[in-house]
């Protein structure tokens, strides 16, 4: 498959650049419906920018920064140090708000939302995947308390139950969100486990989180925080690989209940674990072989749900539909164990999803080897553009 990379980039960067705020310039998450600040899209779009412009993931950082959580409250979610899941500024237009306000009855402008489990983790490895790359040890210590409080936010609050899991709390629809990961759509997914719920890939964030925060401790010399962080971190993958492995099917299962009950779902969400280093070594390979086993693999990428779930669905939002950031999430997770060849097909496959759709959506189906683009699905999407501009440009 040859590609006309200029163009190609060209294309990608064009749509990419026109979800930037028009005022407040930051990384809105997709048209027509999500045209606000979203942590997870935007720490997520900022990491696979990093080799191209660090300077998204730095002014990511600082906007996020202004809204980290500072008091508990109970129908946002805020809680101190926690970083917002949403926010949609007062100035919104009415012809872009109204396109997303339908769908949500609770949201309102101009208020941020904290219904996101994961943006914490990720923006502490955000941070620390721009200071890898910058060495910007001045904008390091500028953020340093604000990164503090975003790891006392995951000690102190996010694992409700104190069994050494970030986890979320259901909440009626009318309050806000009923899943707090990615996969927030799903709430089905979910719905037959007891609070708190545990999921798979952001016990991975939160492990690399610690094991980040440790090393950048140690730039301040703050040895013992350091020390802290690296014991947390080495129990949490201790007792994540103990709980969360599904023995029979060689995989890790999608969630835990508050009562420890596995949720045994193969879903493409523990492919993200593979860039966290949370598994032990000898699970490592076995991930890496069931994500490409044909219930989940296609030639345009890794599937989110397993073909033999009973409620696969190819067309739905993320019971079986295909979502490039989640593919490259994984691929960066192989490319970092040196699965070369394997990152190569993850790269080939979304890569062709974009040559034959001329565009790179928030989501796809693929039905008997075809691929379709379903009306709903957002494009432009950051994270989907960024995937594919990082792919074209390593």
């Amino acid at each position: 498959m040859e590609f006309k990379e200029n163009n190609s980039l060209k294309t990608l960067l064009e749509d990419f650049n026109s979800l930037f705020h028009p005022k407040e310039k930051f990384i809105m998450a997709g048209s027509p419906c999500f045209l606000g600040l979203y942590g997870r899209d935007s720490l997520i779009t900022s990491w696979q920018f990093l080799d191209y412009d660090s300077k998204i993931a730095k002014f990511t950082l600082k906007t996020l920064v202004k809204f980290q959580g500072k008091k508990i409250d109970f129908e946002t979610c805020e809680e101190p140090g926690k970083i917002l899941h949403e926010y949609y500024l007062r100035n919104t237009p009415d012809s872009w708000w109204q396109k997303y306000k339908r769908h949500i009855k609770w949201l309102k402008r101009g208020r941020p939302n904290y219904m996101s489990l994961d943006s914490t983790p990720l923006f502490l490895i955000v941070l620390a995947e721009y200071y890898k790359k910058t060495k910007d040890k001045k904008f390091l210590q500028e953020i340093w308390e604000n990164a503090k409080k975003a790891v006392n936010w995951m000690i102190n609050f996010g694992d409700i139950n104190k069994d050494g899991f970030l986890d979320f709390g259901k909440r009626k629809w009318k309050d806000g969100l009923l899943v707090q990961s990615w996969k927030d759509a799903a709430g089905d997914l979910f719905s037959s486990l007891k609070n708190p719920v545990a999921p798979v890939e952001v016990q991975g964030y939160a492990y690399l989180a610690f094991k980040e925060m440790a090393k950048l401790a140690k730039i301040f010399k703050k040895e013992s925080f350091s020390q802290t962080l690296e014991k947390k971190a080495k129990i949490l993958k201790k007792n994540f690989n103990q709980k969360f492995w599904i023995a029979e099917s060689n995989f890790f299962a999608l969630a835990l209940d508050g009562k420890g009950k596995q949720k045994k779902t193969i879903t493409s969400d523990p492919g993200h674990l593979l860039f966290t280093g949370i598994c032990d070594e000898e699970k490592e390979n076995k991930i890496v072989k069931r994500l490409f086993k044909p219930d989940l693999w296609t030639i345009y990428g890794i599937r989110t749900h397993s073909t033999l779930e009973p409620d696969f669905n190819p067309l739905s939002y993320q019971r079986g539909s295909i979502w490039p950031h989640d593919n490259w999430l994984i691929a960066e997770g192989l490319k970092k164990l040196g699965y070369r060849k394997e990152y190569r097909k993850i790269k080939k496959a979304i890569l062709k999803a974009f040559e034959e759709l001329k565009s790179i959506p928030e989501y796809y189906s693929v039905i008997d080897k075809k691929i379709i683009k379903p009306k709903r699905a957002c494009c432009p999407q950051a994270w989907s553009a960024g995937a594919v501009i990082n792919f074209l440009t390593q």
